[in-house]
């Protein structure tokens, strides 16, 4: 009985660690490219570098703070076609380094955009 509680504990302790250390993962690209990637592709319509910009289209760092905002939510995103948006073909390090460009620019702490 007492390994089936301790195995329990375990789970739990697990269960609540596991997602912090997925979340500290490195990106798989590099920010300083996605941001010349960024201002050469999306930088006519986006503001790619700076402060909060205009309602629409939106800036990449209200973007990034959009609460679902995510590596994953991004790659979707990018890979989709979008009536707003040319459509673009980015290639898989492009986009991972525009990925991580975005994500760069997240605030800890900042009020989120929808």
């Amino acid at each position: 009985m007492r390994n089936g509680i301790g195995t329990s504990r375990f789970l739990i302790v697990a269960s609540l660690v596991l997602p912090a250390v997925a979340l500290a993962q490195p990106l798989a690209g590099d920010p300083a490219s996605g941001r010349k990637t960024a201002t050469a592709l999306c930088g006519t319509c986006h503001q790619v570098i700076g402060g909060k910009g205009r309602d629409s289209p939106a800036s990449f760092v209200d973007i990034a703070n959009m609460t679902s905002t995510t590596a994953l939510s991004l790659k979707v995103f990018l890979r989709t076609s979008h009536k707003e948006m040319p459509n673009l073909i980015i290639d898989s390090s492009d986009t991972d380094d525009l990925i991580a460009y975005i994500l760069s620019l997240k605030e800890p702490f900042a009020q989120t955009r929808q």
